[in-house]
């Protein structure tokens, strides 16, 4: 709006009209002359007399019916209005007088700013969770504490072991638990305790070998591996076990799981973390899904192939024993974070592997006769 109306500016003469003036002592309704010069608005009776005048800073702008201004002064301890009925002296006092907006204009531009304001609030949340986020997790997922991490780790896993448990079936859902199975079991320790060894990770490895028939196997935060039926059944060799085990110990070592639930959840489960309060039952169930549900990245499966071959390695085995096994189970996915993740990289992923791995003379990291009671581990019941 204009402080000083055009009129005024052009040419020097007097805008004016009439309208109905209550003057707030009585009820009465007087029809009055409305005047309008450069820094007030005038109110005159029919005698010519001044009733009012009121400063355009001071008018306030009452609501109405269709088409009629009604006007009054602000902070005035006298309840006078004026009502204007003139098209024309509406319009120049709307012009003259801020805080009058009988075209919606103000309002309009006020909504407007409402909208965009919510617009980049909406947006600028938008771009935190894409890109925000992700960053400050992997900032600050090297600094949870191993001991917050680990507990973290066995609050889930009761969760997530019932999650894959769809058959009910309990604990004999566990390979390697009944008295048959417990040589298999005595195998699986001896292998996973030299991958351990060379691993030196900050806490223990816990291996769960369980009846699900994908070939497949994923790792929890703090150090708990599972490993399905599945996977078991499509191994050849101890080496090619030990390096889907290495590959997610690798996952273990570069915290990816810890980071992908941080991603997921936010920074107030970080929070929860580190004050310990993440052992309740609807943040360990939210944790559990995004762990099942969330498949890791080709780059991050990429650098837990090369720590898991460079693992294998170490303890002597056949480091390309890796690629042999995802060429064979290609296609292959479960419930959970694939070990594959993404059809057409795995491929390069092999190559990488064959590339990386070094050619050596592999020594049998099991003998024969405990990966043979290791394949039948989850025989029976």
């Amino acid at each position: 709006m204009h402080w000083m109306s055009a009129a005024f500016e052009a040419k020097d003469v007097m805008i004016s009209g009439t309208g109905i003036f209550y003057d707030g002592t009585t009820s009465a309704r007087h029809t009055v002359s409305v005047e309008l010069e450069r820094a007030a608005l005038l109110v005159r009776a029919t005698e010519g007399h001044l009733l009012a005048r009121w400063p355009y800073d001071d008018i306030e702008h009452l609501s109405s019916p269709e088409g009629v201004l009604r006007l009054g002064r602000r902070g005035s301890t006298i309840l006078a209005r004026l009502e204007v009925r003139d098209l024309a002296l509406a319009a120049s006092i709307d012009e003259l007088a801020v805080a009058v907006d009988r075209t919606g204009s103000t309002e309009g531009r006020g909504r407007a700013k409402v909208i965009l304001w919510s617009m980049a609030a909406v947006i600028s949340l938008v771009l935190v969770a894409v890109f925000g986020v992700p960053i400050i997790a992997d900032r600050l997922t090297p600094y949870v504490p191993n001991a917050i991490e680990r507990k973290f780790g066995e609050a889930i896993d009761g969760q997530v072991r019932a999650m894959l448990d769809t058959g009910r079936k309990g604990q004999a859902f566990a390979c390697g638990e009944a008295p048959p199975q417990q040589e298999g079991r005595a195998a699986l320790t001896r292998l996973v305790a030299r991958l351990q060894l060379a691993a030196a990770l900050p806490y223990p490895i816990e291996v769960t070998m369980v009846r699900k028939a994908e070939a497949n196997a994923f790792a929890l935060p703090g150090g708990h591996i599972y490993v399905f039926e599945g996977l078991i059944d499509e191994a050849r060799s101890a080496d090619e076990l030990a390096g889907v085990i290495a590959h997610e110990l690798g996952h273990v070592a570069h915290r990816d799981s810890t980071r992908s639930v941080i991603q997921t959840a936010g920074l107030s489960f970080l929070f929860g973390m580190v004050l310990g309060d993440f052992v309740g039952g609807g943040a360990v169930v939210m944790a559990s899904k995004t762990l099942l549900e969330t498949s890791y990245s080709r780059e991050v499966e990429r650098r837990a192939d090369a720590y898991g071959i460079d693992l294998v390695a170490r303890v002597g085995g056949n480091p390309r024993a890796l690629g042999d096994i995802l060429a064979r189970i290609d296609g292959a996915n479960h419930p959970g974070m694939t070990l594959l993740n993404d059809h057409p990289d795995t491929k390069d992923r092999i190559a990488a592997i064959n590339s990386a791995a070094p050619v050596t003379n592999a020594v049998a990291l099991i003998v024969p006769d405990e990966w043979a009671a290791l394949k039948r581990v989850c025989a029976g019941q």
